[in-house]
């Protein structure tokens, strides 16, 4: 019997424990998961056993790592450093979803010198973002072509059958990751072998229009750091290297109104925000003016015209109602991101949806021409609970957790799904489950 120890309980383990469970009998495995609380689709899995464990409880933790013969991390990334200290501690391997960070690199030396696996970026995004293009990128190579351009997008919407309103976008992630989206810093890529850079302020005002066959347009805006994957990805020389995030037409235009008002700021606290409406909130931001409407207002400080497609969006979310905020201590980014989750808010009866999408342009060896090809990802969720986004970072992460457990991956030290070992068996199940790469 292996124990299998999953710290997080949140809206993305789901699909992991579905898949987790319907492989325990087989190959004899126990699942237990810990959290600061339970979510209520646990009681529905049968054969999981729980417990409330607060994960700074340095002695409550290593107590379950002590006891695991695997141990995958679903909580927040900062949180990682915790767990990974108590796998290194007792010789456990770990497995997460979350970006490889300074931190964790740190222990690269010693998770190698001990002999352990440490997997991260094994999710959606980062995750199948690297499998899909690594194997790509890989097959280009190996012909012998030269690769002259890497694009790649990927997009959490909501499904078209559950499409209902004017930003075409509902939550199926961590809302507050969407809210300050592009604040780390500049946006960075390279373009026809010249460094590129977007500054937050027009992060929103440069966008790409990309058409998938049978779901239509989207437009995607430029991630934080697309020159990290050029090491990731064995890109040196290639030039161009760019990395995007998906939304539907006209979404990041009218987001771009938020961020250019200032209400997307994390960095102080409103004052007086526990009796402030949402109309109150969006005139703290413009001029003093003794009779013009916050409406007016806002257009002409933003250059709005009246027949614009911005106005609609604005005016359905609801930011001129004299609707109490309800927030007793906030920042504009927080107030924003209570409105929103009132508004984008997935339903249990709704779906969302998954877009990836990458782009390769090479040149040919025999014909010496450039070519383009690409690739790309639709997944649909089944409801608001069992979403596609539970699923394409959940599964990849439990397939992962199968190999390891099974002898199938055996590799030692710290890595992202880059490598064929890994990429390749775990693209190959997850067709079984839907989630194909189209050419």
């Amino acid at each position: 019997m292996k124990h299998i120890l999953l710290f997080g309980a949140g809206r993305s383990s789901i699909s992991m424990l579905i898949y987790l469970l319907e492989n325990a009998p087989k190959h004899k495995w126990s699942i237990k998961v810990v959290d600061a609380q339970k979510s209520m689709y646990l009681d529905k899995l049968k054969g999981i056993s729980f417990e409330l464990l607060n994960v700074k409880d340095e002695l409550a933790r290593e107590k379950e790592v002590k006891n695991a013969d695997l141990v995958i991390s679903m909580l927040p990334a900062r949180f990682h450093k915790l767990v990974a200290h108590s796998c290194l501690k007792f010789s456990k391997n770990l497995l997460t979803a979350s970006y490889e960070n300074k931190e964790m690199l740190a222990w690269a030396d010693e998770v190698k010198d001990k002999g352990l696996f440490f997997l991260n970026e094994c999710g959606l995004d980062p995750g199948l973002d690297h499998m899909s293009a690594m194997r790509e990128i890989n097959k280009i190579k190996e012909e012998g072509h030269e690769l002259l351009a890497f694009e790649s997008f990927t997009g959490g919407l909501v499904a078209p059958e559950s499409d209902d309103n004017p930003w075409h976008y509902k939550f199926s992630w961590n809302p507050r990751n969407v809210v300050l989206a592009g604040q780390e810093g500049p946006a960075k890529f390279i373009q026809e072998g010249k460094y590129k850079y977007i500054p937050y302020y027009r992060l929103f005002r440069r966008t790409e229009l990309i058409e998938i066959e049978k779901f239509g347009w989207f437009e995607g805006y430029a991630n934080r750091d697309s020159l990290s994957y050029i090491e990731k990805y064995n890109l040196q020389g290639v030039p161009t290297v760019y990395r995007g995030t998906l939304r539907r037409p006209g979404f990041c235009k009218a987001w771009d109104v938020f961020v250019q008002l200032g209400a997307t700021d994390d960095n102080y606290y409103l004052e007086d925000v526990e009796n402030m409406t949402y109309r109150e909130f969006i005139n703290s931001f413009l001029y003093y003016h003794p009779s013009d409407s916050v409406e007016l207002k806002l257009y002409h400080y933003m250059k709005i015209p009246m027949d614009s497609d911005i106005i609609p969006k604005l005016k359905w979310l609801g930011i001129f109602e004299d609707k109490k905020i309800g927030l007793k201590k906030a920042t504009p980014a927080q107030v924003l991101e209570k409105l929103l989750q009132e508004k984008w808010n997935l339903l249990p009866h709704e779906k969302d949806m998954v877009v990836m999408w990458h782009k390769f342009v090479y040149r040919d060896k025999d014909s010496n021409k450039k070519v383009e090809t690409n690739t790309s990802l639709v997944v649909l969720g089944e409801s608001g609970e069992q979403t596609a986004m539970a699923k394409t970072v959940g599964i990849p992460l439990a397939v992962a957790a199968k190999l390891v457990l099974t002898g199938e991956l055996n590799l030692q030290g710290m890595f992202i799904p880059t490598c064929k070992e890994i990429y390749e068996p775990v693209l190959a199940e997850l067709e079984d489950f839907g989630i194909i790469f189209e050419k």
